[in-house]
């Protein structure tokens, strides 16, 4: 029996198949042949989108290179490859993407499909750089489609959650390659919380991550620069990584001692500086295994949340091992986007997988939810079909191009059917 888990090692399935096809007549023929599909890339979804009985594709094979257009504003990219391999192509043609989240190794498909962001506040998520997809579709043909050809299968595609097909090839925006400069730093939190509206002013990306139960918050800025690579920098020689992780463990084992081992890693941080191509200064180190709960808010909101979050935490006196994460991001026009409605604020709340999640996410989802949030689609939420409906007034374009397309419902699984089918 085939076995399957996501990056986190909370969702897992037995698969009738797992294939990795190299051609597309081959993911043709497999898709044509399976009653029931899902595709995965890294497995660096929360929620069970990827878990099936059926066939588990894996497109990370699949033939076919980077094609750029003519104009160079556009390039046609295989949807199977991860960031970090897309990233690094790109390069070395002479471009970057125009924003990246905090790791890269999900997969193209993956990262639009699900909305993945960045940071910036004038910057959306990888979706909205979006032109146009090839796809596999339910019956195994190939369609392809963009603003003019069939246009509701593009804007359904754009940010579809694998409903629509199977995307093998994307075209999406880039820009000419440039570099970042980063700069992590600690500040106190309440500094951070009265100049966190300049920060993102002033920089291309800016975000902070703050333990709930530190006074201090790490702050870190990305910006574009012209100046020289920097030598790959450490951290003070330590293994901030490993660190954490005796921190997480030790927290797991005597939660009680959370608060002061929180309070010790902040004052073990140390600050970086360094500069590089975009595609290398823009994805962290994230070896500690989580599980995350991510909303997005109305940008004058976020800010308000999260202080009731931490506030919350610390009345309750509960073992929360990993920081807060909080940035901001665009809004944009995607059926299903949780910035459909405007600019936004995003909060991530992580746990140590270790530890137990649910009913700390769920206790806390109310917070984000009171304060006008909608969830990241790859991220854990407890979400309705009626919640769904009342928070995006649009879901029912996705659901009726998912049943012209896949009539029979081969890319839907249980978790999906509860909210479009």
């Amino acid at each position: 029996m085939t076995q399957w888990s996501n990056w986190s090692g909370s969702v897992r399935s037995a698969p009738a198949q797992i294939a990795r096809p190299r051609t597309e007549a081959e993911l043709q023929d497999l898709v044509r042949g399976a009653d029931k599909v899902r595709v995965v890339g890294a497995g660096h979804s929360f929620t069970p989108l990827c878990q099936t009985d059926g066939l588990l594709l894996n497109l990370e094979d699949l033939e076919g290179e980077i094609e750029v257009a003519a104009d160079r504003q556009t390039v046609l990219a295989p949807a199977g490859w991860s960031l970090k391999r897309l990233t690094k192509a790109l390069w070395d043609l002479g471009f970057s993407l125009p924003n990246q989240g905090d790791v890269n190794p999900q997969s193209l498909a993956g990262a639009i499909g699900t909305g993945t962001h960045g940071t910036g506040r004038d910057l959306g998520s990888l979706s909205t750089i979006t032109r146009g997809f090839r796809t596999v579709m339910a019956d195994g043909s190939v369609a392809e489609c963009d603003a003019t050809r069939d246009p509701d299968l593009f804007h359904a595609q754009r940010l579809s959650l694998g409903l629509c097909g199977v995307m093998t090839k994307a075209r999406i925006e880039v820009l000419p390659a440039y570099r970042l400069e980063e700069r992590i730093e600690k500040r106190p939190l309440d500094w951070v919380y009265a100049n966190f509206d300049d920060l993102a002013a002033s920089h291309r990306h800016a975000e902070f991550f703050v333990f709930p139960y530190a006074n201090e918050a790490i702050v870190k800025t990305l910006h574009p620069t012209e100046a020289e690579d920097t030598p790959r920098a450490k951290r003070g020689g330590l293994d901030e990584e490993a660190i954490f992780k005796f921190c997480c463990d030790l927290s797991r084992a005597a939660p009680a001692l959370t608060g002061p081992l929180q309070r010790f890693m902040m004052r073990a941080t140390s600050p970086l500086h360094r500069i590089g191509p975009a595609y290398r200064i823009f994805p962290s180190s994230r070896n500690v295994r989580f599980e995350e709960m991510e909303y997005e808010l109305p940008r004058a909101a976020g800010l308000p949340a999260l202080r009731e979050a931490i506030g919350w935490i610390r009345k309750q006196r509960l073992p929360v091992t990993f920081p807060f994460e909080f940035r901001w991001a665009a809004g944009d026009d995607l059926w299903i986007s949780p910035f459909n409605r405007g600019d936004g604020a995003s909060i991530s709340m992580h746990q140590y997988a270790e530890m137990p999640w649910e009913p700390l996410f769920r206790a806390a989802e109310p917070i984000f939810r009171a304060a006008g949030g909608r969830p990241h689609w790859g991220k854990r939420h407890f979400l309705s079909r009626a919640e769904v409906d009342q928070m995006y007034p649009q879901a029912e374009r996705l659901r009726e191009v998912r049943r012209r397309v896949d009539p029979a419902g081969k890319f839907l699984n249980s978790h999906l059917a509860e909210l479009f089918s």
